[in-house]
């Protein structure tokens, strides 16, 4: 199972009115780096001939970030099934070592012409590997 990381630095505009980051941010974190890890790996030729759908999603909020924090955030995909993929999703705190967030989504392949579900090709499910 491949895991793409990425580190981020928790900003002012990441802060709500409780002064830790807003739930609102988790979410879209969760979605930047699945596309980050999509686009790392496919190829010109798969960008244009698919994209994904998000099916569902779950969040569990674990504990709160902070101005400064440094983050780690980690995503693999655990599961390709037919036209779907289970992606997971961990934030953590990279000085307490302590879970942040923890996401699981269910993803669907669509064909792009025809913005129809389809299986996922070998070359796509090899690229979580």
């Amino acid at each position: 199972m491949q895991i793409f990381e990425k580190t981020i630095t928790v900003s002012e505009e990441d802060i709500d009115d409780l002064n830790h980051v807003n739930n609102v941010r988790y979410v879209q974190w969760v979605q930047d780096i699945a596309k980050e890890h999509w686009l790392a790996y496919a190829t010109k030729d798969i960008l244009e001939a698919y994209s994904w759908f998000l099916v569902n999603h779950y969040i569990e909020y674990k504990s709160p970030a902070l101005l400064g924090d440094q983050l780690l955030l980690k995503t693999y995909v655990s599961e390709v099934a037919g036209v779907s993929t289970i992606r997971h999703v961990e934030i953590i705190n990279i000085n307490t070592k302590k879970l942040i967030v923890k996401s699981k989504a269910k993803w669907c392949l669509m064909d792009s012409k025809t913005q129809r579900p389809t299986r996922l090709p070998q070359e796509i499910a090899e690229l979580f590997d």
